[in-house]
This record gives C-alpha cells, sequence and structure tokens, in this order.
C-alpha cells in the first residue's frame, strides 16, 4: 500500500467514524401518557424494567417493556420527583406542595406513610452505599435525609442555596448536589451527613441535572448559560465544557458508552463522548421536541426517555403585563423514546 492510499484510508475511516458518530441516537418510538397537568423528573429503575413519571399530583408507572402506563401512585401533591429503593421494595416521591415524601409500597403502589422534609422538596436520589434516600429541598436550600427501612427522617442538611439533581457515588458514598443559584456543586459525605467541598462551575451558571462518570470520576452539569460542564472529582476543578441547547434541565451519563447527555426545552439533546478524562467532544445534537427538558437513561438498553406535550399559545397580555406562559394541551402527555442507531 502507496502512501496516497494509506492518506485515502485514513480519510475514509475517520469519516465513517465522524458520521457514526453524528447520527449516533435515533428516535425509536413515542409512549402515550394523556392526561392534564405537567410534569418533572423521570427516573428508571432497570431490575424491574420501570420508569417513574411526576405528573401533576401523582407518580405514573410505565412498564418499559410494554411501552404502556401500568400504574399510578395518587396523592403526591406538586411531586417532583420518585426513586424506587428495591432492597426494601419501597419507594419515596419528593411532594412540593405538601412538604412531604410519600413511602410507597413498590408492589402494591399504595403509601405506606409520609415524611416531613423541607419546603419544596424536588430533586430525590438513593445512597445504595449507605442506605439512605436524600431528598433536596429546593426553597428549603437543604437535604432531607431518610432512613428508607424504617420510613424516618435522619438529618436535615443546610446547603446554602437552591437545591436541583444530585448524584451519589456508588464507591465512596458520597453525595453530588448542584446549588442552582450559587452555581457551584455540594459534596455531601454520606453517613455523616457533613458538606466537606463547594466547587465552582465557572464558566457554568445556573446548573440543573447532572451526571456521573464512575470509572474516572468526572461529573457532568448542565448549566442554563448553554454549556455542559465536566469537572473532576478528585481536584474540584472544571476541566472542559461543551455547547448545549438552551432550557437544559436534565442530564445523564452512560458508563458502558462514555456518552453525556444534556436534554434542553428548546427540543434538543446535546450527546457528548467522554474521548479522554480531559476531553469531551459532542457528537450529536439530536433534534427532540419543544418542552422535552428533562430525561432518564436505561443503563441496560442505553434508551433515554424525555417527556413533553402539545403547548398552546397563551392570550396577548394587556399593556404593561407580564406575558403569561404556554398552556399545556390536555391528554398530549407523552414519552419520546431515543436509542443506539444500529
Amino acid at each position: 500500500m502507496n502512501t496516497l492510499q494509506r492518506w485515502l484510508l485514513v480519510a475514509t475511516l475517520g469519516f465513517s467514524s465522524a458520521a457514526s458518530a453524528s447520527e449516533a441516537y435515533q428516535f425509536l418510538n413515542e409512549i402515550k401518557i394523556g392526561g392534564e397537568g405537567g410534569w418533572d423528573i423521570l427516573t428508571i429503575d432497570s431490575s424491574t424494567n420501570r420508569l417513574y413519571l411526576s405528573h401533576a399530583t401523582k407518580v405514573l408507572v410505565v412498564d418499559l417493556n410494554k411501552n404502556a402506563v401500568v400504574g399510578e401512585i395518587p396523592d403526591t401533591p406538586g411531586v417532583h420527583a420518585f426513586v424506587a429503593v428495591p432492597e426494601f421494595d419501597r419507594g419515596f416521591s419528593s411532594n412540593g406542595k405538601e412538604n412531604k415524601s410519600s413511602v410507597v409500597d413498590l408492589g402494591t403502589l399504595k403509601t405506606i406513610s409520609k415524611v416531613d422534609t423541607g419546603q419544596n422538596p424536588d430533586a430525590i436520589v438513593y445512597n445504595s452505599k449507605y442506605h439512605e434516600v436524600y431528598v433536596f429541598n429546593h426553597s428549603g436550600n437543604s437535604a432531607t435525609v431518610i432512613d428508607p427501612k424504617n420510613a424516618t427522617a435522619l438529618a436535615t442538611i443546610p446547603l446554602g442555596g437552591n437545591p436541583e439533581f444530585a448524584v451519589t457515588d456508588p464507591d465512596t458514598g458520597r453525595v453530588y448536589c448542584n446549588l442552582e443559584d450559587k452555581s457551584e456543586v455540594v459534596v455531601i459525605e454520606g453517613g455523616s451527613h457533613e458538606i466537606v467541598a463547594r466547587w465552582p462551575l465557572a464558566p457554568g451558571q445556573e446548573p440543573t441535572g447532572i451526571g456521573f462518570d464512575t470509572k474516572n470520576r468526572r461529573l457532568f452539569a448542565a448549566c442554563h448559560n448553554k454549556i455542559l460542564v465536566m469537572l473532576d472529582t478528585e481536584s474540584g476543578k472544571v476541566v472542559t465544557t461543551v455547547p448545549i441547547g438552551a432550557g437544559t434541565d436534565g442530564a445523564a451519563f452512560d458508563d458502558a458508552t462514555q456518552l453525556a447527555f444534556a436534554s434542553c426545552g428548546d427540543g434538543t439533546t446535546t450527546i457528548a463522548k467522554e474521548e479522554a478524562p480531559d476531553k469531551l467532544t459532542v457528537v450529536q445534537t439530536l433534534k427532540t421536541e419543544r418542552g422535552a427538558r428533562t430525561m432518564a437513561l436505561d443503563p441496560k438498553t442505553h434508551r433515554i426517555y424525555l417527556p413533553t406535550a402539545q403547548f398552546q399559545p397563551p392570550p396577548t397580555p394587556a399593556a404593561g403585563a407580564t406575558p403569561a406562559r404556554p398552556t399545556i394541551v390536555p391528554n398530549t402527555l407523552k414519552l419520546l423514546v431515543y436509542g443506539p442507531k444500529k
């Protein structure tokens, strides 16, 4: 093979790889949800192939094998999120309008009890190393720690800012939470519930969604100034950033594929490849739909799920009045499903 042939081969392979990466994900199908009211956070329990979607005053349970709603958990006023804890056969919600967390039997979907939280509980995660549920109180600037076995509150942790999404490190038991108004990540030591670090996300501002790479110890924070920040959890320093869309409210990281995701309300989801611990490259700007700002990743199938609905424009505001927000068309809520292109 001469020099020209080698060059052509390398160029062809490089083009093929780039083309493949640029079309990493494709639309697969949508799951009808329906009903009235808004939505927020969705989570997946891959051990049971169930997805839990917060929807106004209830949590909807979706069977990912059937692609259909198979149940609901009522009496969760203003619910923001739900997390399943299969080892105790329980789940926990964050009921924003009553400052409580519902304790739910995963088998029957019946509420067992409710635990008091701080003001406006929002995101919620399970710390598997210490067997603790963390409920993040957005207006209360705090986290409520719950013992899932006894369904009792263990501690309230002042955070010093408005918490958004959080992730846990299964190896160390540390909890990482975005503080939206402080543009930083607060680090909580599991078990002791002590805050051990605060890491600025500059140039990132107003972080919401967050993902974690357990192999390379990297955090991925989706920020409202349209960048995704990659942060080193060993040093607490920002490593690099990539651009994303507007109106982000969700993020995830797939350990198996080393892909980071940032879902945005403008109808795009940015997919970036962690090519090295210090290198993050956008491989696709996936076209979704307007309003698809939150997301969940299924680590088994590598599929991503994004809720959205149809909107109707608000009436024209009177002179000097603040414009109203678009309203959701009833019975149009759905889950958009995207997966790796085969």
